[in-house]
Formats: structure tokens, sequence, C-alpha cells
């Protein structure tokens, strides 16, 4: 999907397919209780930044959430690819979303400032050095926290990545970076050194389900963004 000649069409196959897979798989609940906990300090509102927002159907599905919840949330939704800045906005604006997109690359360009900066199922497409330094530039573009969900490189989430990519799309770009995701993720104990070494100390790394992990760092008191 990372490719830049990918074909629209095609892109946009993948888009929908990858939104099915995290509809199933729940992505928008693994950050949610500590969004929720961090906009209740912030009198229930909250501005997050959604790097690599692709789609936009995390912050689509995570927007009904907090309705329900009475939380109020403004995004701000990033991605490097044109195609996906325009696909994700017209999806979050029907779907009732406060928000804005920017075409931004996260290596070679800063990031604008926002509560919370956040990014799902991203640093897999990695390699150490430059998932540093996405790290350092999403902690200095966050005003209050930044939180991170990606897969789990295990033998469960490749079968599941296997099987679930399959029987929700048929987008053969989705068939094969479901599986490579899996094959290149980081593990938790990898992404606490790489979290230390970009100034996230003290961010709190853990297994969130059978297929992903999670870290939230907040911002320590009288400590400058």
């Amino acid at each position: 999907m990372d490719d830049p000649a990918l074909p629209p069409r095609a892109h946009e196959d993948a888009l929908r397919g990858l939104a099915r897979l995290n509809a199933i798989s729940r992505s928008h609940r693994v950050l949610w209780p500590r969004i929720r906990a961090l906009a209740e300090r912030l009198d229930g509102s909250l501005h997050i930044l959604d790097l690599a927002s692709g789609a936009a159907d995390l912050p689509a599905r995570m927007h009904a959430v907090a309705v329900r919840a009475g939380v109020r949330l403004r995004w701000t939704l990033c991605d490097c690819s044109p195609h996906a800045v325009r696909h994700g906005l017209d999806r979050a604006r029907a779907a009732g979303l406060a928000c804005e997109a920017i075409e931004v690359n996260a290596l070679h360009g800063s990031l604008p400032q926002a509560d919370l900066v956040m990014n799902s199922l991203f640093l897999h497409h990695f390699d150490g050095p430059d998932v540093v330094r996405i790290l350092q530039a999403m902690r200095r573009a966050a005003r209050h926290a930044v939180g991170v969900t990606d897969l789990r490189r295990t033998r469960t989430s490749l079968g599941l990545a296997w099987l679930g990519s399959r029987a929700l799309t048929r987008s053969d770009v989705v068939h094969h970076d479901a599986t490579a995701s899996v094959r290149a993720a980081h593990q938790p104990a990898e992404i606490r050194t790489l979290a230390a070494d970009a100034g996230l100390h003290g961010a709190c790394i853990e297994v969130a389900d059978a297929v992903r992990w999670r870290l939230w760092w907040e911002r320590g008191p009288g400590e400058p963004a």
C-alpha cells in the first residue's frame, strides 16, 4: 500500500479492506481508555493528531465511542499519500468529525502540535533508526501525550492476519500487506528500547491483546512541549 505507483482504484480497495480488518479487530478500542482519561483531565475535550490516518476509519469509529461517552474530540488527520488524505477527509466528514487533513511525511517534515499525537499499525513499516525519528517527531508535537499501537510478531498474529485478510477483502494488496506487516513488526521489548532512545522516558509499553501491543507516554509536569 505504500507503493506510490499503486493505481488509485487498487489503493481505495486496499483502504476499504484494511478498514474492515480494523473494525473486526476493534482497533479503535486499544487506546480508548487512555484517551478518555486524558480528555477528562482536560475538561472533556481533546485535540488528536492521527499520524498515517489512511482511510480515517479509526478516528471515525473512535468519534462514535467518544460521543456516547460525552467526550469532545477534534482531529488532525495526517498521511504522506495525497490520495489517502482526500479519502480519509471525505470519510471523516461524512462521519461527523471535527477535523482537518494534511499531507506530511513524519521522517522529513515537522508535525503540527496537538494534545495527543497517535498512530496505529504504522511503525512496522520502518527500521529502528526511523522508528526513533518518528517517535521523536511525535514527542515534539505532543502537548500532553503520545499513543501508539502496532502488531505483535507471533505465530498467532501471523495466522490471524492471513485468515482475516482473505475472509474480509479481495484486495491482493491487503492479502500481501497483512502478513508482511506481522513479519516486520517490532516486539514490545524492542519498542521499549527505541522509545527510550526517542526520549519517551517512562513510557508504558504493554501487550494489548492477542495480536497488538500499545505504548502510552505523557509529558511530565513542567516539561515544555
